[in-house]
């Protein structure tokens, strides 16, 4: 697989232009905070982009930032301004051809910006234990539509695990399947460089990621992606794909469900580009200045990771009132009424 993924994105891709899926993001749905950092990006870095996501989390100004399968580097120049000059991103990727279009304009990027805080590294993002990175030495990693086309990705959850600081965050972006992708789409050379014959099943990615330590997986935003090309369609298999953002907190003792505790949260509405509101994932629209009830899981989330400042808390663990409510899972155990009408055993 990594020989197909290596002819494709090295050789076969030349520009967007060359993909035959939506996965490439619009330029349109780019926000408008977004575009000055992206114009200052060389346009040969820019040509050769293939994600299907935005992999921009807010807060990042000084943060140590790794770019799992950076390509040619867009994220990385992106990600890199936002975390400034006491910041440092690191980008990662094994296809040399891309590597290289990345390292011939670190010169252009310090000129742009002022700064020089990029570096890239050739390898495989299922063996970063191989590339000499401190453990626990990363506040944020992310990922553009490139997990995908890692033949293992347990391993990449892994090593994720093992270099994001306790707190830190894996904010990524990826294409997931509706069902089991069947072995025919996945043996499919174009279809795998696509980004689609290494889809994971969604529930499968949710009890992979729980396994290797990251217990309450977060989905900020999703879309179908469309396969233009109708006879490439006819050979997914009437399987169903979507590109999709999560984020994973590094937090000891998240517990499985949403349990309730009886805290709230007030945000502040002091984070760049979000005063009205703040968005932690699809369900949890926060409004600046009103008290909003929170599960033990999402109070963790905002209390002990980097967003801490700008909340106040109310609340702690000292009572507990069962399951959050319309968080998923019920009482398995009839109500008074069922209970009187029942026979005895």
């Amino acid at each position: 697989m990594h020989d197909i993924v290596q002819q494709y994105y090295g050789h076969t891709l030349q520009s967007t232009a060359d993909l035959q899926t939506s996965a490439c993001c619009d330029i349109s749905a780019v926000p408008g905070w977004l575009k000055p950092l992206l114009a200052r990006i060389h346009p040969e870095v820019m040509e050769r982009y293939y994600g299907c996501g935005l992999v921009c989390p807010p807060l990042l100004e000084g943060c140590r930032i790794l770019d799992l399968g950076c390509g040619s580097g867009r994220d990385v120049y992106a990600l890199s301004q936002l975390a400034g000059a006491s910041g440092e991103v690191v980008g990662v990727d094994m296809t040399e051809e891309q590597l290289a279009v990345a390292q011939r304009h670190t010169g252009y990027h310090r000129d742009s910006v002022g700064y020089d805080n990029v570096r890239f590294l050739h390898g495989y993002i299922e063996r970063l234990d191989e590339l000499g990175l401190e453990a626990a030495s990363f506040d944020v990693i992310v990922s553009n539509c490139v997990v995908n086309l890692s033949p293992d990705k347990a391993a990449v959850l892994r090593g994720v695990q093992h270099l994001l600081k306790p707190g830190g965050e894996f904010y990524f972006s990826d294409v997931y399947a509706d069902r089991r992708v069947p072995a025919a789409v996945r043996d499919d050379p174009l279809l795998y460089g696509e980004c689609l014959g290494g889809a994971l099943y969604w529930n499968d990615f949710l009890t992979l990621a729980k396994q290797h330590g990251f217990d309450d997986p977060r989905l900020l935003e999703d879309r179908p992606l469309v396969v233009t090309n109708p006879a490439l369609a006819e050979r997914t298999g009437g399987v169903g794909f979507y590109s999709a953002t999560y984020r994973l907190f590094k937090l000891a003792g998240l517990e499985p469900a949403c349990e309730d505790y009886g805290q709230a949260v007030v945000y502040r509405g002091s984070i760049p580009g979000q005063a009205q509101h703040f968005t932690l994932d699809k369900h949890h629209r926060i409004e600046t200045g009103r008290v909003f009830p929170v599960c033990g899981n999402t109070w963790r989330m905002l209390h002990d990771t980097r967003l801490h400042g700008h909340f106040d808390f109310i609340g702690d663990f000292s009572r507990h009132y069962g399951l959050f409510p319309g968080c998923g899972g019920e009482l398995p155990f009839d109500g008074p009424d069922a209970a009187s009408a029942a026979p005895c055993c």
